[in-house]
């Protein structure tokens, strides 16, 4: 069979709507590749997994002094409430996190430089502020075509304790700086709930050693305003090719084909794949996660969770073939890190948004667009990684240990915030 990059874009079009975690848009787009599927001859299994998630009926956020300003916020879901009312801090820019800006920060409302990871996390709660905002987009983003997303106070995040947090455009964050605002007043009030979100799973047997597994993934579900084209539909029509080449030239060992539902989230398809499947996972020998592709402006790229050996192996058979591709030894932020989790080695293959400057990068936007996408993109990629997965899936002897080295199980359980004995 020959990939064909043409059907992989139709199929991209029938997937380019908002589906957001446990939407009916979600569950659309799962039947969608059900759907596909069975034209491929094969029937898959819808899994259901819950999903801790909220609502926020009220975000405020205003500038009382010097000069009073009331701005636009959205407030994060599962974060914690204030007093009915709002309540009023001393406003502080924390621009970055050493023992200064902590020791200043106690009691008070603060403006946070960049991206809250759980390392920041910990130190805003031991610095003991009122609460929190981040920011996002640019100065120069104009309101009426940009978005301004809901973001969520993680399970591992709130471990630690709860705060109010909001976020803001940084163009308004900018405003309030310039203004030297001193004192804010906040009201939030969130709700939290359970939802339902899918995987949709297929088996392909092995005709020759059945008992060796290989899990072939990629998500299917987009953040809201994003028609979640690049990120990450096109990671979703990959592996469908994939499925329909190994559907015309059965594999010697068991493939399990699983779109994930729910990883904007936070890997949450992936983490309740491996949850359910735990009693047999000493059968699974190797994950292949596809996350990202298709931009006409970009790069290709092979992210190794795996012994540091198959880099070279990824590296000479790119050459081999003629596949140009950029080859790193780490994790990636998506479902391959659950199964390194459970020690399972994985590669991610991706197609980059072009880089600094490209004007292609829209992940998580409103502008992740078919538009930026092309048949030929797609196929680049998914000829390689069928090539890839060709060879491995029916090597005589399996060829990638199914042993971590230590620096990846660190980066690993660094980003799944695991807590040391």
């Amino acid at each position: 069979m020959k990939v064909d990059g043409k059907r992989q874009y139709d199929l991209l079009e029938k997937m380019g709507f908002v589906r957001v975690s446990g939407s009916p848009e979600e569950l659309k787009a799962a039947h969608i590749l059900m759907d596909a599927v069975k034209e491929i001859g094969f029937e898959a299994t819808l899994e259901p997994f819950d999903v801790a998630d909220g609502t926020v009926p009220l975000a405020s956020f205003e500038v009382i002094e010097p000069e009073y300003r009331k701005y636009t916020v959205t407030g994060y879901k599962c974060a914690k409430c204030t007093a009915k009312g709002g309540e009023e801090y001393d406003f502080m820019y924390m621009e970055q996190f050493d023992d200064v800006m902590v020791k200043r920060a106690k009691g008070k409302f603060v403006l946070v430089n960049g991206r809250v990871t759980l390392d920041i996390y910990k130190k805003l709660i031991d610095a003991g502020v009122a609460g929190f905002m981040t920011m996002g987009g640019t100065v120069i983003d104009e309101v009426e075509k940009t978005d301004l997303d809901t973001r969520k106070i993680r399970d591992t995040y709130a471990e630690y304790g709860l705060l109010p947090a909001f976020h803001i455009r940084m163009i308004d964050a900018l405003e309030i700086l310039k203004s030297k605002a001193t004192k804010v007043r906040i009201e939030l009030e969130t709700k939290n709930h359970i939802h339902t979100s899918h995987n949709v799973v297929v088996t392909v047997p092995g005709t020759e050693y059945p008992d060796e597994i290989i899990d072939i993934g990629a998500h299917y579900d987009s953040v809201e305003f994003s028609y979640g084209v690049w990120d990450n539909a096109a990671g979703s029509v990959t592996i469908m090719e994939m499925l329909r080449y190994f559907a015309e030239n059965p594999p010697k060992r068991t493939l399990r084909f699983i779109w994930f539902g729910s990883e904007e989230l936070g890997l949450l398809g992936s983490k309740a794949y491996v949850e359910k499947y735990a009693n047999e996972l000493d059968k699974h020998v190797f994950m292949i996660n596809v996350d990202v592709g298709g931009s006409i402006l970009g790069q290709n790229n092979a992210v190794i969770t795996a012994d540091e050996g198959l880099c070279k192996y990824v590296e000479y058979l790119a050459k081999e073939v003629g596949y140009s591709t950029g080859i790193r030894h780490d994790i990636m932020s998506s479902d391959s890190t659950p199964f390194a989790d459970k020690g399972i080695p994985a590669i991610n293959f991706a197609r980059g948004g072009g880089g600094a400057g490209s004007g292609m990068g829209f992940m998580h936007t409103r502008y992740d667009m078919i538009s930026l996408i092309s048949a030929d993109a797609l196929q680049v990629v998914t000829e390689f990684a069928v090539t890839f997965a060709d060879k491995i899936v029916n090597a005589v002897v399996f060829p990638v240990p199914k042993k971590l080295p230590q620096v990846i199980i660190d980066k690993v359980d660094k980003y799944l915030a695991k807590k040391k004995d």
